[in-house]
């Protein structure tokens, strides 16, 4: 099916539609309690409360993440709409159920995208995923520096970190990973989001919980 063939809502200058908005729910959610399951042996609160942490740190990256892929797409003339990976939702969920939260896989799905775009455009178009991720861990950081101690704390420390690692893992430079398409339109813009990556994950190791 062509999903150019959905009815579009337009939100200012952004178009999405019902079909979208209904993707991003699910895959919000699918790997919001996902990591759930993984993030409640490191953190002494009820489920509830980890589910809460889940869907604010690890699945606001994956949201927002593919979100920068379309905005930047749509910006280039594109027609961009993030379409969830059903399948891969239930095996990210039935990892962590029969592992016990010990192992996930997560690949929620993707934003498909529709129109001319050369490497420079596609490559900045890749940026955009993992350059959000860094914004958010950043932001995740601020709020650690304001709340050394309780559930912010461990809500910060979670989304510096997760964010950080997201931004890292998409960097891969080959397969469908956003890093195969950076590295091919500019080396130098590639080393300068891995080495950001690798700061902040390193800033990690001087965070106490």
């Amino acid at each position: 099916m062509d999903f150019r063939n959905e009815k579009q809502i337009y939100i200012g200058n952004i178009n999405t539609s019902e079909k979208e908005i209904k993707d991003l729910l699910k895959a919000w959610l699918a790997i919001s309690f996902a990591f759930a399951l993984v993030l409640r042996h490191g953190i002494e609160l009820s489920f509830y409360q980890v589910f809460i942490i889940s869907a604010v740190t690890v699945g606001l990256g994956f949201l927002l993440h593919e979100l920068g892929h379309k905005f930047v797409a749509q910006r280039y003339g594109c027609f961009a709409e993030f379409r969830a990976f059903n399948q891969m939702l239930i095996l990210a969920i039935f990892l962590a159920i029969i592992t016990g939260g010990r192992f996930v896989f997560a690949a929620p799905g993707a934003v498909m995208i529709t129109g001319r775009v050369d490497i420079r455009k596609n490559g900045i178009i890749s940026a955009a995923g993992p350059v959000v991720n860094l914004i958010l861990a950043l932001f995740f950081l601020s709020i650690l520096f304001m709340f050394p101690s309780g559930l912010m704390k461990i809500l910060a420390f979670y989304g510096f970190y997760i964010n950080s690692f997201l931004a890292l893992f998409n960097m891969i430079p080959f397969g469908l990973f956003d890093g195969s398409k950076i590295i091919r339109w500019n080396r130098k813009i590639y080393g300068i989001i891995v080495a950001v990556s690798l700061l902040f994950l390193f800033m990690q190791n001087f965070i106490s919980m």
